[in-house]
C-alpha cells in the first residue's frame, strides 16, 4: 500500500535520511495526490541512470512532499511506469542506483513495489533489497491465495516480513494457519491516511502529524523492527560443536506444531489442492 510506504518513510527513526521510491508497475499515485510536477521522478531517473553512476543520482530525481519527505514519484500511466522500471531493472544500472543510495551512511531507501509477482519489472529491486514487507488483508480469500505463494515469496529475499491490513483474522489465527508470525496489523486510520495522501485532515503534516496518528505509530514500530533485524548479531563466545545437536527452531509460533523452519523464517505452505477443487485467488502487496 502506497499510504503505508509513505508512513514508513516519514516515520523512519533519525538520524537516518529516508527517501521513498514509487516503483509500482501499475502507475504511481503520490504525484497526483500531492500535485507534484511530472519531472523529476522515476522516468527521469531511469534515463539518467543509463549515463551516470553518481551516488547522489537518486536524490537528484526526488521531489519533496509537504512534510519534507523526498520521493521519486512514478508516472500515473502504467505503460510509462513499466518502461521506466524495466530500464531500472538493467543489472548494469537500475537496481544498482537504488543500492548505491541505500548503502550510503545514514540513508534509507523505501521502495513501494505495488502488487508484486514473479513477472513484475520491480522484482530485481525486491531481490536486491535488505528486507521485504508484504502487506495483505486478513480475510479468507486473501490468505488462501497467499498460503500457496509463501514458498516462492521466501525465495525472493532473505528477510521477508508480513503485515496485516485492516480487519479480519487475528494475528494469532493467521500465524496458526500460515505458519508465519505477522509483524502486526496496519489499523484503519482515516485521519492519519488522509494527511499521508495529501487530503484535508484534522492532522497536519510534519513530524507531529504522522507521529500522532495510529498509522504513523505502527509505521514507526515496524521501522524499528526492521532496523533491529538488520543489526549484526552480538558476538558470542566460541563453543565446541556438540555431536547430534538438534536443528535450531526459528521463529516458533504459538499454536503451530514444532517443525523445522527455513533460514528465511518461513514454513512451507500446504500442498496444492487437487484438480477441480474450488480455490479463490487474491494476492497481497509488497513495499
Amino acid at each position: 500500500m502506497t499510504t503505508f510506504s509513505v508512513a514508513l518513510a516519514a516515520r523512519w527513526p533519525s538520524p537516518a535520511r529516508a527517501l521513498l521510491v514509487e516503483a509500482d508497475p501499475s502507475g504511481g499515485d503520490v504525484g497526483t495526490r500531492f500535485s507534484l510536477e511530472s519531472a523529476p521522478g522515476l522516468v527521469s531517473l531511469a534515463v539518467a541512470a543509463r549515463r551516470s553512476d553518481d551516488p547522489a543520482l537518486l536524490w537528484q530525481h526526488a521531489q519533496t512532499l509537504p512534510g519534507g519527505l523526498p520521493v521519486v514519484a512514478a508516472p500515473p500511466d502504467a505503460d510509462r511506469a513499466r518502461a521506466a522500471l524495466s530500464a531500472l531493472a538493467d543489472p548494469t544500472t537500475g537496481a544498482g542506483v537504488l543500492w548505491t543510495a541505500a548503502s550510503a551512511p545514514d540513508a534509507v531507501v523505501i521502495v513501494d513495489c505495488g502488487r508484486i509477482d514473479a513477472g513484475s519489472p520491480a522484482m530485481p529491486i525486491v531481490r536486491s533489497a535488505d528486507a521485504m514487507v508484504l502487506l495483505t488483508r486478513a480475510h479468507a480469500d486473501d490468505l488462501a491465495h497467499l498460503a500457496r505463494r509463501l514458498p516462492a515469496i521466501g525465495r525472493w529475499t532473505a528477510h521477508p516480513a508480513m503485515l496485516l491490513v485492516g480487519e479480519g483474522y487475528s494475528t494469532a489465527e493467521v500465524a496458526r494457519e500460515l505458519g508465519v508470525l505477522p509483524l502486526g496489523r496496519v489499523p484503519d486510520d482515516p485521519h492519519g491516511a488522509a494527511v499521508l495522501c495529501g487530503r484535508p485532515s484534522t492532522l497536519r503534516w510534519g513530524r507531529s502529524g504522522p507521529a500522532h496518528s495510529a498509522l504513523g505509530q505502527v509505521a514507526h514500530k515496524v521501522a524499528k523492527v526492521l532496523i533491529a533485524e538488520q543489526a549484526p548479531p552480538p558476538a558470542l563466545p566460541r563453543q565446541a560443536p556438540a555431536d547430534n545437536q538438534p536443528m535450531q527452531m526459528l521463529r516458533a509460533v504459538p499454536g503451530v506444531p514444532t517443525s523445522p523452519v527455513s533460514a528465511n523464517g518461513l514454513r512451507l505452505a500446504p500442498a496444492p489442492l487437487p484438480p477441480n477443487t474450488e480455490n479463490t485467488s487474491r494476492g497481497g502487496q509488497a513495499s
